[in-house]
C-alpha cells in the first residue's frame, strides 16, 4: 500500500547541508498497522511528511495505493490537480491536534470537506457520523478548547477520517497525552484499523505503541532504516535492536563457566512451563536473571534470560532442548552461535540486499 524506495531528503541552507532521510526503503502492506520507531532526529517526521509529499524528496520515489506520488510533484497544473486528488486519499493526524479554536468540532470535522467543495448537507452527515465513529456524537457543538486532550486528538482522527483515505498517517499522535488516554487512543486506531481496513502507518518514540497495536515495526537511526520486519519476525530474530527494546532483559553470568542463553516465548510455548520442564528433564539448575512478558497483537509474548551450569559446549543438550519447544534462543556474548538460528529473510537490516 506505501512503498518508498531510495528515499532521500537533503536541508540544505547557505553552504550547508543537512540529510535527513538517506536512502529510506520502506513497505507497508495493505491493511496493516506500521510502526516507525526512533529518537528525536531520527528522520521520522521527515518521512511521514514525504509520504504524502508535505515534504518533497530530494530523490527516490513514493508511490501509495499503486500511485507514484513523487511523480506528479512539480510538473505542471494537471499534475499539482493530480497530486492534491491523491492526497485527499490520505488522512493525517498530527501530535498538537491542530484544531482551529475558533470553529466547533463539526465544522472542524468539516473543513477538509469544504475544501473539496462537498456541499452543506452531505459535509454535516459525514462528520456527524464520523463523531460518533470516534466517540464524540455529543461534542458536534462544542469547541475545542471544551474538549480535552484525548477528545481534541479523537476530533483529529475524525477530520483525517472525512475524505474516506485509504491509508492514515500518524505523526506522534499519542505522545501529548498521558497514558491512560494514548492506550485509548491506540485502542481507536486499531479498532478503525480493521473496521475500514484502514492502512495505518505511525511514527512514534514510544516502545509501547508498538507493542500495543503494530503488525509491523522499522527502527530508523540517522535518516536510515536499520531495521524492519513484522513483530513476530523481529522477536524471533537474534541480535534485533527492536527486539530487545520492546522486551529488554538484562542479567550477568554468576561466574566464568556460565552460559547466558536469552529466550524469547512467543505462541503456544509462552504459556507452557518450558524452563520447569527444562530443568527436571536433564537435571540442571537454571537461573533466571532477568524477564519481560507482554501481550503484542492479542498474543503473550515475552523474552528471558537465564543461566546453566557449564559452558556452550556443555549445554548443547539443554539449548536443542529448548529449540525444539519452537523457542528463539540467543547464546548471550556468541554472535556466531545465535547467527544459526536466524530465521532466513525474518529481519532487513542496514546494508542487507
Amino acid at each position: 500500500m506505501i512503498t518508498t524506495t531510495g528515499l532521500t531528503k537533503v536541508y540544505r541552507s547557505g553552504d550547508r547541508e543537512v540529510t535527513a532521510l538517506d536512502g529510506v526503503d520502506l513497505h507497508v502492506r495493505e491493511g496493516e498497522v506500521y510502526g516507525v520507531i526512533g529518537q528525536s532526529g531520527a528522520g521520522k517526521s521527515t518521512l511521514i511528511r514525504c509520504v504524502n509529499l508535505l515534504e518533497r524528496p530530494t530523490s527516490g520515489t513514493v508511490t501509495v495505493a499503486g500511485q507514484e506520488l513523487t511523480s506528479l510533484a512539480g510538473n505542471g497544473q494537471r499534475a499539482n490537480a493530480a497530486l492534491r486528488a491523491a492526497r485527499s486519499h490520505i488522512g493525517m493526524v498530527f501530535q498538537h491536534f491542530n484544531l482551529l479554536s475558533s470553529r466547533t468540532v463539526q465544522d472542524n470535522i468539516e473543513l477538509p470537506l469544504e475544501i473539496l467543495k462537498v456541499d452543506r448537507r452531505e459535509r454535516s452527515r459525514k462528520a456527524l457520523e464520523l463523531l460518533d465513529l470516534v466517540g464524540l456524537a455529543d461534542k458536534a457543538k462544542a469547541y475545542p478548547a471544551q474538549l480535552s486532550g484525548g477528545q481534541k486528538q479523537r476530533v483529529g482522527i475524525a477530520r483525517a477520517l472525512a475524505g474516506d483515505p485509504k491509508v492514515l498517517l500518524s505523526d506522534e499522535a499519542t505522545s501529548a497525552l498521558d497514558p491512560e488516554t494514548t492506550r485509548s487512543i491506540l485502542q481507536l486506531l486499531r479498532d478503525l484499523n480493521r473496521q475500514l481496513g484502514l492502512t495505518v502507518l505511525l511514527i512514534t518514540h514510544e516502545m509501547d505503541v508498538v507493542k500495543t497495536i503494530c503488525d509491523s515495526a522499522a527502527l530508523m537511526k540517522n535518516g536510515r532504516v536499520v531495521e524492519q520486519g513484522t513483530v513476530s519476525e523481529l522477536l524471533a530474530t537474534p541480535g534485533s535492536e527492536l527486539a530487545r527494546e520492546l522486551f529488554p532483559v538484562g542479567g550477568e553470568p554468576s561466574g566464568p563457566d556460565r552460559t547466558v542463553v536469552d529466550v524469547t516465548f512467543h505462541g503456544e510455548a509462552a504459556t507452557r512451563p518450558v524452563i520447569s520442564e527444562l530443568s527436571r528433564t536433564y537435571n540442571v539448575d537454571i537461573s533466571i536473571l532477568g524477564a519481560a512478558m507482554d501481550t503484542v497483537g492479542g498474543k503473550q509474548i515475552g523474552r528471558m534470560r537465564i543461566e546453566l551450569p557449564g559452558r556452550f559446549e556443555d549445554n548443547v543438550v539443554p539449548i536443542g532442548f529448548l529449540r525444539e519447544q519452537g523457542l528463539q534462543v540467543d547464546v548471550a556474548g556468541d554472535p556466531a552461535e545465535s547467527a544459526t538460528t536466524a530465521p532466513a529473510g525474518a529481519l532487513v537490516k542496514e546494508g542487507a540486499k
